[in-house]
């Protein structure tokens, strides 16, 4: 029987986070290459530090975006915010080191004669949901997102100009009777261009937005706040911090609430089941959720190298389920393709759909009119119903 009264805590940071400024490098990169080529094979990473952003990798496709990486990463940073001494957009130093993919990797993932494409990779990946949000995310992390995105809105709004780029917040929220009722505490660290505010005068900043964001019950008199609990929080970004391309996985995802397969999203293409297969289940488990067949569910798909088709799939519903997970799992393999190939296409993957992720939350997300986000459609509730 699971636990039905207890706290739980998840964190988020902003896009001007050093980690998720590199993720969206990564990700323009990946999105440039996939403009010219639904077909590339992408494999960037960005380590950014003070005064420099460094890109790398394995790539193939067109050159002409190889030799654009530069114009794309300080594009990137210009539209976070970055124009402090230490880290500006227009003067930082580039070093790019992308070259062409392993004829060792691509040999056994392209498809060839009677061989469909295979992996890019071994490795487990997870995809979760539970009814607790609209959207079918844990709360903690839905709302850490919320939080921030809110908090980037009104900075790059004008609205309020003494907010920095990098940010971080943390939510512990109070769950009764297997639901949340409260939050306990809330942790916020925002950078601040005003050297001289105080802690108290960044909450009086921030307070408001947050509580807009917040169910107006959830805050009470017990709730602690810990509002830049360091202080002055003004140099930021690369040049407080080094930034490194897939970090933050566990921000990517479902906030510690699921377990992860270890395996980052961003830089790389849909042919990487680390990114791909994820996305399929989370779709799954959405699905799953959305039609009634459990109120929690957790969905493993395993892979190999070379190989097309999961190695083995995994439901488990907490208790929650109508039917047994065998059924769920047995249905799975029906209404999608899982093989790489199955899930770009069922999904639209190879689009330009993937700079938009790189912070805020992979999951959780609204579908979007060209693609985006699709891996948040419940488009398989009816066929899941007939299925199991």
């Amino acid at each position: 029987m699971a636990r039905q009264n207890y706290m739980f805590t998840s964190e988020s940071v902003s896009e001007g986070h050093p980690d998720k400024l590199c993720d969206r490098i990564s990700d323009a990169v990946l999105d440039a290459f996939l403009a010219e080529d639904a077909e590339a094979r992408v494999a960037c990473e960005t380590f950014a530090t003070t005064d420099r952003v460094v890109v790398g990798g394995e790539v193939r496709g067109p050159q002409a975006v190889i030799d654009s990486v530069e114009d794309i990463a300080r594009k990137c940073v210009r539209d976070i915010g970055y124009e402090q001494e230490g880290f500006h957009w227009n003067t930082f130093k580039m070093d790019n080191y992308l070259h062409d993919q392993s004829s060792d990797i691509a040999q056994g993932v392209d498809a060839a004669g009677n061989k469909d494409e295979g992996a890019g990779d071994q490795g487990i990946m997870f995809g979760y949901a539970v009814d607790e949000t609209k959207e079918l995310m844990p709360a903690p992390i839905h709302y850490a997102h919320a939080i921030l995105s809110r908090l980037a809105e009104v900075r790059k709004s004008g609205a309020e100009p003494t907010l920095g780029p990098d940010a971080k917040t943390q939510l512990s929220l109070e769950y009764v009777n297997g639901k949340p009722v409260s939050v306990s505490s809330i942790v916020l660290s925002t950078q601040h261009m005003d050297e001289s505010m105080s802690s108290q005068d960044v909450r009086d900043v921030v307070e408001p937005y947050i509580r807009d964001i917040l169910p107006e019950s959830w805050i009470t008199p017990k709730t602690a706040w810990h509002v830049n609990p360091t202080g002055k929080f003004v140099i930021g970004g690369p040049d407080g911090d080094a930034g490194l391309t897939g970090r933050k996985i566990i921000v990517d995802t479902y906030g510690g609430a699921a377990p992860h397969g270890g395996g980052a999203f961003s830089g790389k293409d849909p042919t990487k089941v680390d990114r791909s297969a994820a996305y399929a289940a989370r779709y799954l488990a959405k699905n799953v959720v959305a039609a009634g067949l459990a109120k929690r569910c957790v969905i493993q798909l395993s892979y190999a190298i070379g190989v097309a088709k999961p190695l083995s799939i995994y439901a488990d519903t907490y208790g929650t389920g109508t039917v047994h997970e065998a059924e769920i799992e047995r249905a799975i393999a029906e209404v999608m393709d899982l093989t790489p190939r199955g899930i770009r296409e069922h999904l639209g993957l190879n689009k330009p759909i993937y700079q938009r992720t790189a912070a805020y939350g992979h999951f959780g997300r609204a579908p979007e009119a060209d693609g985006g986000f699709s891996w948040e459609k419940t488009d398989l509730v009816d066929v899941l119903k007939r299925t199991v």
